[in-house]
């Protein structure tokens, strides 16, 4: 079952959300709204993916032996480019 979520807006956002529909980046005023929620939604969810990454490197660090392979691994793979 669909939801429906009942919200106020200011003129100024009514107006912009107006031009993207009429710009066709939006079919209607709700398309509008759930194509920013959707935006919003992604945006957190690949904020906190990438938060919980750095916070496992913090808390694990790649060893000096783990970076040296890293580091030859890109040398070759420079290398192999056929630039």
């Amino acid at each position: 079952m669909a939801q429906q979520l009942v919200t106020r807006i200011d003129d100024e956002l009514a107006e912009a959300v107006d031009e993207l529909v009429a710009s066709g980046v939006a079919v209607s005023r709700s398309d509008a709204v759930r194509i920013g929620l959707r935006t919003v939604i992604e945006e957190h969810r690949r904020r906190t993916v990438g938060q919980q990454i750095v916070a496992g490197y913090q808390a694990q660090p790649q060893s000096d032996e783990e970076m040296a392979g890293i580091d030859a691994a890109t040398v070759r793979m420079i290398h192999d480019e056929p630039w």
